[in-house]
Protein backbone atom coordinates (compact mmCIF):
# COMPACT_ATOMS: atom_id res chain seq x y z
CA UNK A 1 0.00 0.00 0.00
CA UNK A 2 2.82 2.39 0.90
CA UNK A 3 4.71 1.63 -2.32
CA UNK A 4 1.53 2.15 -4.33
CA UNK A 5 0.98 5.55 -2.73
CA UNK A 6 4.59 6.59 -3.33
CA UNK A 7 4.34 5.63 -7.00
CA UNK A 8 1.15 7.65 -7.34
CA UNK A 9 2.59 10.68 -5.57
CA UNK A 10 6.07 10.75 -7.06
CA UNK A 11 6.53 8.35 -10.00
CA UNK A 12 9.60 10.05 -11.48
CA UNK A 13 11.66 9.65 -8.34
CA UNK A 14 11.34 5.85 -8.46
CA UNK A 15 13.02 5.92 -11.87
CA UNK A 16 16.04 8.02 -10.90
CA UNK A 17 17.91 5.62 -8.65
CA UNK A 18 16.87 7.34 -5.44
CA UNK A 19 17.95 5.10 -2.58
CA UNK A 20 15.89 6.41 0.31
CA UNK A 21 12.19 7.21 0.29
CA UNK A 22 10.38 7.66 3.59
CA UNK A 23 6.64 8.15 3.86
CA UNK A 24 5.28 10.01 6.89
CA UNK A 25 1.72 10.18 8.20
CA UNK A 26 -0.90 11.59 9.05
CA UNK A 27 -2.56 11.79 5.67
CA UNK A 28 -2.22 9.54 2.68
CA UNK A 29 0.71 11.62 1.48
CA UNK A 30 2.25 13.94 4.00
CA UNK A 31 5.94 14.03 3.29
CA UNK A 32 8.58 12.35 1.17
CA UNK A 33 12.28 12.44 2.01
CA UNK A 34 14.55 11.79 -0.95
CA UNK A 35 18.30 11.36 -0.77
CA UNK A 36 21.21 10.02 -2.75
CA UNK A 37 23.21 6.89 -2.03
CA UNK A 38 24.82 6.40 1.41
CA UNK A 39 28.25 6.80 -0.23
CA UNK A 40 27.37 10.29 -1.42
CA UNK A 41 25.88 12.11 1.52
CA UNK A 42 24.29 15.43 0.52
CA UNK A 43 25.74 18.60 1.96
CA UNK A 44 22.54 20.64 1.77
CA UNK A 45 18.97 20.02 2.89
CA UNK A 46 15.86 21.31 1.13
CA UNK A 47 12.20 21.21 2.10
CA UNK A 48 9.70 21.59 -0.75
CA UNK A 49 6.16 22.39 0.40
CA UNK A 50 3.39 22.35 -2.18
CA UNK A 51 -0.38 22.65 -2.28
CA UNK A 52 -3.09 25.28 -2.44
CA UNK A 53 -4.79 26.28 -5.69
CA UNK A 54 -4.34 23.59 -8.34
CA UNK A 55 -4.51 26.11 -11.20
CA UNK A 56 -0.83 26.88 -10.65
CA UNK A 57 0.06 23.20 -11.11
CA UNK A 58 2.14 22.95 -7.93
CA UNK A 59 2.82 19.22 -8.22
CA UNK A 60 3.95 19.48 -11.86
CA UNK A 61 6.31 22.28 -10.89
CA UNK A 62 7.70 20.25 -8.00
CA UNK A 63 8.35 17.43 -10.46
CA UNK A 64 10.57 19.81 -12.44
CA UNK A 65 12.70 21.14 -9.62
CA UNK A 66 12.86 18.39 -6.97
CA UNK A 67 14.83 15.97 -9.20
CA UNK A 68 17.14 18.83 -10.13
CA UNK A 69 17.78 19.57 -6.44
CA UNK A 70 18.73 15.92 -5.99
CA UNK A 71 21.18 16.26 -8.86
CA UNK A 72 22.75 19.21 -7.04
CA UNK A 73 23.45 16.97 -4.03
CA UNK A 74 20.57 18.09 -1.82
CA UNK A 75 18.63 15.88 0.52
CA UNK A 76 15.08 16.77 -0.49
CA UNK A 77 11.95 16.46 1.62
CA UNK A 78 8.66 16.96 -0.20
CA UNK A 79 5.50 17.76 1.73
CA UNK A 80 1.96 18.43 0.58
CA UNK A 81 0.93 19.91 3.91
CA UNK A 82 1.81 23.08 5.81
CA UNK A 83 2.22 20.87 8.85
CA UNK A 84 5.79 20.51 7.58
CA UNK A 85 6.28 23.85 9.35
CA UNK A 86 5.29 22.57 12.79
CA UNK A 87 8.73 21.30 13.83
CA UNK A 88 10.79 24.44 14.32
CA UNK A 89 14.00 22.69 15.33
CA UNK A 90 13.83 20.54 12.18
CA UNK A 91 13.21 23.62 10.04
CA UNK A 92 16.26 25.36 11.47
CA UNK A 93 18.45 22.50 10.23
CA UNK A 94 17.44 23.13 6.62
CA UNK A 95 19.39 25.14 4.09
CA UNK A 96 16.40 26.19 1.99
CA UNK A 97 12.62 25.99 1.93
CA UNK A 98 10.98 26.03 -1.50
CA UNK A 99 7.29 26.87 -1.17
CA UNK A 100 4.74 26.25 -3.94
CA UNK A 101 1.46 27.07 -2.19
CA UNK A 102 -1.10 29.52 -3.64
CA UNK A 103 -4.16 30.97 -1.88
CA UNK A 104 -3.86 28.97 1.30
CA UNK A 105 -4.57 29.54 4.96
CA UNK A 106 -1.67 29.10 7.33
CA UNK A 107 -2.17 28.42 11.02
CA UNK A 108 -0.47 30.67 13.58
CA UNK A 109 2.06 28.06 14.71
CA UNK A 110 2.91 27.12 11.15
CA UNK A 111 3.51 30.73 10.19
CA UNK A 112 5.42 31.54 13.37
CA UNK A 113 7.81 28.65 12.82
CA UNK A 114 8.34 29.47 9.15
CA UNK A 115 9.12 33.10 9.97
CA UNK A 116 11.46 32.14 12.79
CA UNK A 117 13.29 29.57 10.69
CA UNK A 118 13.97 32.04 7.87
CA UNK A 119 14.87 34.79 10.31
CA UNK A 120 17.41 32.42 11.89
CA UNK A 121 19.16 31.87 8.56
CA UNK A 122 17.22 29.27 6.56
CA UNK A 123 16.78 30.31 2.92
CA UNK A 124 13.38 30.71 1.27
CA UNK A 125 12.67 30.52 -2.45
CA UNK A 126 9.59 30.44 -4.62
CA UNK A 127 7.76 31.79 -7.63
CA UNK A 128 4.54 33.31 -8.88
CA UNK A 129 1.54 32.85 -6.56
CA UNK A 130 3.18 29.93 -4.78
CA UNK A 131 5.21 32.37 -2.69
CA UNK A 132 3.73 35.84 -3.28
CA UNK A 133 0.02 35.00 -3.18
CA UNK A 134 0.03 32.32 -0.53
CA UNK A 135 -1.54 33.77 2.60
CA UNK A 136 -3.37 36.99 1.81
CA UNK A 137 -4.27 37.79 5.41
CA UNK A 138 -0.75 37.36 6.79
CA UNK A 139 1.13 40.64 6.53
CA UNK A 140 4.23 39.48 8.41
CA UNK A 141 4.56 36.65 5.91
CA UNK A 142 4.32 39.20 3.08
CA UNK A 143 6.93 41.33 4.87
CA UNK A 144 9.25 38.32 4.74
CA UNK A 145 8.64 37.60 1.04
CA UNK A 146 8.99 41.22 -0.03
CA UNK A 147 5.87 41.48 -2.16
CA UNK A 148 2.28 40.43 -2.77
CA UNK A 149 0.43 39.82 -6.03
CA UNK A 150 -2.53 42.12 -6.67
CA UNK A 151 -3.39 41.84 -10.40
CA UNK A 152 -2.45 40.41 -13.79
CA UNK A 153 -4.12 42.74 -16.33
CA UNK A 154 -5.15 40.94 -19.50
CA UNK A 155 -4.62 37.47 -18.07
CA UNK A 156 -2.37 35.38 -20.31
CA UNK A 157 -0.52 37.84 -22.55
CA UNK A 158 2.78 38.37 -24.33
CA UNK A 159 5.30 40.50 -22.47
CA UNK A 160 9.01 41.01 -22.02
CA UNK A 161 11.25 40.45 -19.01
CA UNK A 162 14.23 42.78 -18.79
CA UNK A 163 17.42 42.09 -16.86
CA UNK A 164 18.30 45.15 -14.78
CA UNK A 165 21.48 46.48 -16.46
CA UNK A 166 23.15 47.35 -13.16
CA UNK A 167 22.61 43.76 -11.99
CA UNK A 168 23.89 41.97 -15.11
CA UNK A 169 26.83 40.52 -13.16
CA UNK A 170 24.71 39.17 -10.33
CA UNK A 171 25.11 35.35 -10.33
CA UNK A 172 21.36 34.82 -10.60
CA UNK A 173 21.08 36.63 -13.95
CA UNK A 174 24.67 36.72 -15.21
CA UNK A 175 24.93 35.97 -18.92
CA UNK A 176 21.17 36.16 -19.52
CA UNK A 177 19.50 38.51 -21.98
CA UNK A 178 16.02 40.04 -21.99
CA UNK A 179 13.41 37.45 -22.93
CA UNK A 180 9.76 37.00 -23.86
CA UNK A 181 6.99 35.35 -21.86
CA UNK A 182 3.45 34.29 -22.78
CA UNK A 183 1.85 34.11 -19.36
CA UNK A 184 0.49 36.29 -16.58
CA UNK A 185 2.29 39.60 -16.13
CA UNK A 186 2.19 40.12 -12.38
CA UNK A 187 1.36 43.52 -10.95
CA UNK A 188 2.57 43.51 -7.35
CA UNK A 189 2.84 45.51 -4.15
CA UNK A 190 6.53 45.36 -3.29
CA UNK A 191 8.86 46.22 -0.44
CA UNK A 192 11.33 49.04 -1.29
CA UNK A 193 14.12 47.02 0.32
CA UNK A 194 14.13 44.25 -2.29
CA UNK A 195 17.11 43.96 -4.63
CA UNK A 196 15.53 43.84 -8.08
CA UNK A 197 17.28 41.71 -10.72
CA UNK A 198 14.69 41.75 -13.52
CA UNK A 199 11.65 43.84 -14.37
CA UNK A 200 8.74 44.09 -16.80
CA UNK A 201 7.03 47.19 -18.18
CA UNK A 202 3.25 47.41 -18.49
CA UNK A 203 1.94 48.61 -21.85
CA UNK A 204 -1.31 49.99 -20.49
CA UNK A 205 -3.32 48.02 -23.05
CA UNK A 206 -5.44 46.30 -20.42
CA UNK A 207 -5.25 48.99 -17.71
CA UNK A 208 -4.41 52.38 -19.25
CA UNK A 209 -3.62 54.04 -15.92
CA UNK A 210 -0.57 51.80 -15.40
CA UNK A 211 1.03 52.45 -18.79
CA UNK A 212 4.80 52.61 -18.43
CA UNK A 213 4.90 51.14 -14.93
CA UNK A 214 8.13 49.19 -14.39
CA UNK A 215 7.43 46.25 -12.10
CA UNK A 216 9.91 43.93 -10.38
CA UNK A 217 9.83 40.35 -11.68
CA UNK A 218 12.86 38.79 -9.96
CA UNK A 219 14.28 39.86 -6.62
CA UNK A 220 16.30 38.81 -3.63
CA UNK A 221 16.38 40.11 -0.09
CA UNK A 222 17.05 39.14 3.51
CA UNK A 223 14.61 38.47 6.29
CA UNK A 224 16.70 38.47 9.42
CA UNK A 225 19.63 36.21 8.52
CA UNK A 226 17.67 34.26 5.90
CA UNK A 227 18.05 34.75 2.17
CA UNK A 228 14.74 35.17 0.30
CA UNK A 229 14.47 34.73 -3.47
CA UNK A 230 11.38 35.34 -5.59
CA UNK A 231 10.41 35.23 -9.27
CA UNK A 232 6.93 36.15 -10.49
CA UNK A 233 7.36 33.81 -13.49
CA UNK A 234 5.78 30.36 -13.49
CA UNK A 235 1.99 30.55 -13.73
CA UNK A 236 1.98 26.94 -14.92
CA UNK A 237 4.70 24.32 -15.29
CA UNK A 238 5.09 24.92 -19.03
CA UNK A 239 6.26 28.49 -18.32
CA UNK A 240 9.54 26.89 -17.28
CA UNK A 241 10.00 25.67 -20.84
CA UNK A 242 11.40 29.18 -21.32
CA UNK A 243 15.10 28.55 -20.61
CA UNK A 244 15.72 31.89 -18.92
CA UNK A 245 12.75 31.49 -16.57
CA UNK A 246 13.94 28.05 -15.52
CA UNK A 247 17.59 29.07 -15.16
CA UNK A 248 16.77 32.13 -13.05
CA UNK A 249 14.74 30.01 -10.67
CA UNK A 250 17.44 27.36 -10.36
CA UNK A 251 20.06 29.97 -9.59
CA UNK A 252 17.74 31.74 -7.19
CA UNK A 253 17.15 28.56 -5.20
CA UNK A 254 20.89 27.96 -5.01
CA UNK A 255 21.44 31.54 -3.85
CA UNK A 256 18.78 31.19 -1.15
CA UNK A 257 20.44 27.96 0.00
CA UNK A 258 23.82 29.67 0.24
CA UNK A 259 25.37 27.62 -2.56
CA UNK A 260 26.17 30.67 -4.67
CA UNK A 261 26.84 34.26 -3.63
Amino acid sequence: MILKNIKKACPKYLMTGVMTIILFFPGLLSSLVLAGTPDNQPKKRALVVWGGWEGHEPKKCVDIFAPWLLEQGFEVEISDTLDAYLDLEKLKKLDVIVQVYTQGTIKPEQERNLLEAVKSGVGLAGWHGGLADSFRMNTEYQFMVGGQWVAHPGGIIDYEVNIVPEKKNDPIVRGLKDFKMHSEQYYMHVDPIIEVLATTTFSGKYAPWIEGVVMPVVWKKYYGKGRVFYSSLGHVASDFDVPEAREILKRGILWAAGVIN
